[in-house]
């Protein structure tokens, strides 16, 4: 979790020096709004009610929590994967080897900043189109005594049991998606309306960075970095759903496998937006 914090922290700096930086190349009639609400960090012109109303694009930081979990397609009669599991007891290569430990455990952090662009908007239905920068963080918690090995990259059943047996993994990403608000009521007094929100896209990412963290009495904690023969690019489906200003989940998954060695593992995240609901 702390590489995970410390990655957020790092991002959400260099949005905040990124925007500083823009912010001084600004005359006095162009200084940027800043607000935080459950929308999330909007980034704007100053402008008055009306022009807020037909504005066409604005900028916003959205930020998800959600839980991982694997869908595994491998062959495990496949000679790569055969290879690669070759100091794992032949009784053992199935998918069950990566079973993920239960609970709040095997989370996944998203944060994005998104510039969005106004498609439609009429009565009923509104359009936009969203892209921007952001970091999609994976962490898988394992429930058996598997340890990633390198030099050769391979992985063993360990000797020892694991208090904690973690895999990291952290994605610079560029998302491209759309998003759709559908009327569904509107009060009496014609102020306000609920919408229904819903959306999908696809997320292209490079790894920045892999580890795995273990704990045991034996050992102590053992972190160790590497590529581990993980694949250094994900690319991802999205999807989200939900009612706004009030409630919106999300759901990803990862189109390419994890892995470079004939596993053919498939990470799968559902869970809520915390920002930019």
């Amino acid at each position: 979790m702390k590489h995970t914090f410390l990655a957020i922290v790092a991002f959400i700096l260099f949005l905040g020096t990124a925007t500083a930086q823009q912010k001084d190349t600004l005359t006095r009639k162009e200084r940027k709004e800043v607000s935080i609400s459950n929308h999330g960090i909007h980034i704007g012109k100053q402008l008055d009610s009306a022009k807020k109303a037909n504005r066409k694009s604005e900028s916003t930081i959205s930020l998800d929590l959600g839980l991982n979990m694997i869908q595994d397609n491998t062959n495990y009669n496949d000679p790569r994967v055969q290879q690669y599991l070759a100091n794992i007891p032949a009784n053992r290569r199935n998918s069950s080897l990566f079973s993920q430990r239960g609970g709040l455990k095997p989370l996944n952090v998203n944060i994005y900043w998104y510039r969005s662009f106004r498609l439609l908007k009429t009565k009923g239905q509104k359009i936009t189109l969203n892209t921007g920068l952001g970091m999609q963080l994976y962490n898988f918690r394992f429930d058996n005594n598997i340890t990633y090995t390198k030099d050769p990259s391979s992985i063993i059943m360990d000797t020892v049991k694991f208090d904690k047996n973690k895999l990291g993994m952290n994605f610079l990403n560029v998302p491209l998606s759309f998003t759709f608000k559908t009327r569904l009521h509107t009060n009496a007094d014609g102020k306000k309306s609920t919408w229904l929100v819903y959306g999908a896209g696809v997320t292209a990412g490079y790894n920045i960075s892999t580890w795995t963290k273990q704990k045991s009495d034996e050992r102590g904690k053992v972190k160790m970095h590497d590529n581990f023969s993980f694949s250094n690019y994900n690319i991802c489906a999205t999807a989200e759903f939900g009612i706004d200003d009030v409630v919106r989940l999300y759901a990803t998954y990862q189109i390419n496998s994890m892995y470079e060695n004939g596993l053919d593992q498939h990470p799968v995240c559902i869970g809520i937006k915390l920002l930019g609901i």
